[in-house]
């Protein structure tokens, strides 16, 4: 396979950008991390202000009490966080706070002195808009006090823009800042933040600059559940990958003894775990020998666990459990198939767009897929991947055997998965395309009151 061209190097520039999200770093979001590291390696500052600091968590059974679980939740005592190494060496820029101070609480004071309308306005833009939705209306009331204390501290360090990750707690987050203190955001929808409860989406939608949405699925999703005015704010711009660090030899030419199925996910039930393990046992009845290796951790652990010893599989499927990205890099090298059984929830839940899949895609492993949200966009059938209807546990099985069988077929999908990805989904590309964005709009902004 020929090298690909170098990249130009990137354009700098001298924005100072403040982020926020839920929690940082989280293992589970990558993209978040790689995304400030590519903005960086453009010349972008960027303040990272977390609305909670990230812990381990602690994976219950399900027989755990409701009091064992409380106690977890509310204490206070520092856990080892299981992080990306890269993750390190950004942790001293990064702005942990509670979510009450008396220097939080005396920043809203004089706050409420300063700009009394504007700091009210916002109060009740968040109570007015969140009423009906108990999560969002406490949410937004739990974090406005730092929310404030955000505002000001961007502002004090001449920040010129300010972006949010996920349409809720974030988002609203950055709607108060902007009211507040007139710095302008944006923000980024993925799946279910925007899928389950679309309290405030509209008024989040028309106060940003701009609302960037990892898909065309999510474009239409946002357009279909706000005003018509709000589409002329929506941009498509996926998360990306650094698709150098996946390089790696081709699996078209080699199966593994036993073939390798492997699977990166949280588990919970977005995921669609029991469908795979139900093609597993179908694949296993018809005479095939495999493993199916899982990473990731999540509520639902101990209910799969019971469901792969009820089909037999005990021996075939292996929980790894949590692991960093190289980690995950080495076992997609091992690997066969990459499989995605991602499924729609009884409560609206969805996914946006894994980029677990750009990820497998890079590293030329083939993947399985569910025709659901934005996938399709990435993963286009017998082109850079295969698609299976979501829940469908005989199709799953169809396509995964198609992929071990075909030799022809693998090599086909491993070069259109691999120069898709390269073409598109590249961190270099998306990191110009946001910093572009991110000028853009700032330049319009009102500046900091």
């Amino acid at each position: 396979m020929a090298t690909p061209p170098a990249p130009d190097p990137p354009a700098r520039t001298s924005m100072r950008v403040g982020y926020v999200m839920s929690r940082f770093p989280r293992l589970t979001e990558t993209f978040i991390l790689y995304e400030i590291l590519a903005l960086k390696r453009r010349g972008v500052q960027v303040d990272i202000h977390p609305l909670l600091r990230e812990r381990k968590t602690r994976v219950h059974p399900d027989g755990a009490s409701v009091l064992r679980k409380a106690v977890d939740l509310l204490s206070r005592e520092e856990r080892e966080v299981v992080m990306h190494p890269d993750a390190r060496p950004l942790l001293p820029q990064v702005h942990y706070s509670p979510l009450l101070t008396w220097g939080i609480a005396a920043t809203n004071l004089r706050q409420l002195v300063r700009g009394p309308r504007a700091y009210l306005a916002a109060l009740l833009a968040i109570v007015r808009h969140n009423l009906g939705s108990p999560n969002y209306l406490l949410g937004g009331l739990a974090t406005f006090p730092l929310a404030i204390s955000i505002g000001d501290k961007l502002r004090r360090s001449g920040a010129t823009h300010l972006h949010a990750h996920f349409a809720n707690h974030p988002a609203a987050a950055a709607f108060v800042i902007n009211r507040v203190f007139g710095i302008p955001y944006s923000f980024t929808g993925h799946g279910a933040d925007l899928q389950v409860d679309q309290h405030m989406l509209t008024e989040k939608v028309e106060a940003a600059s701009f609302v960037r949405v990892i898909s065309e699925d999510g474009r239409q999703f946002v357009a279909t559940h706000t005003s018509p005015s709000s589409s002329t704010r929506l941009v498509v711009v996926p998360c990306g990958i650094d698709t150098a660090s996946f390089d790696g030899d081709a699996a078209a030419d080699r199966i593994g003894t036993p073939p390798t199925l492997l699977c990166v996910a949280t588990m919970y039930e977005v995921k669609g775990h029991p469908y795979l393990f139900e093609a597993c046992a179908r694949l296993v009845a018809a005479g095939r020998d495999l493993r199916c290796l899982l990473v990731g951790d999540g509520p639902d652990r101990g209910t799969l666990e019971q469901e792969v010893a009820r089909l037999g599989l005990g021996e075939r499927i292996i929980f790894l459990g949590q692991r960093v990205r190289t980690e995950i890099v080495a076992l997609m090298h091992q690997a066969d198939v990459l499989v995605v059984p991602s499924i729609p929830t009884s409560s609206g839940r969805r996914e946006g767009l894994p980029v677990v899949l750009m990820e497998g895609m890079a590293a030329g492993l083939p993947v399985v897929a569910s025709a659901i949200s934005g996938i399709p966009e990435l993963v286009e059938h017998e082109v850079t991947g295969l698609l299976v209807p979501p829940k469908d546990s005989e199709a799953l099985a169809n396509a995964i055997g198609r992929l071990l069988d075909d030799q022809e077929l693998r090599r086909s999908i491993i070069a259109g998965a691999r120069g898709r990805v390269r073409g598109e989904y590249d961190l270099d590309v998306i990191s110009a395309k946001l910093t572009g964005l991110f000028e853009e709009h700032a330049a319009r902004g009102v500046g900091a009151r």
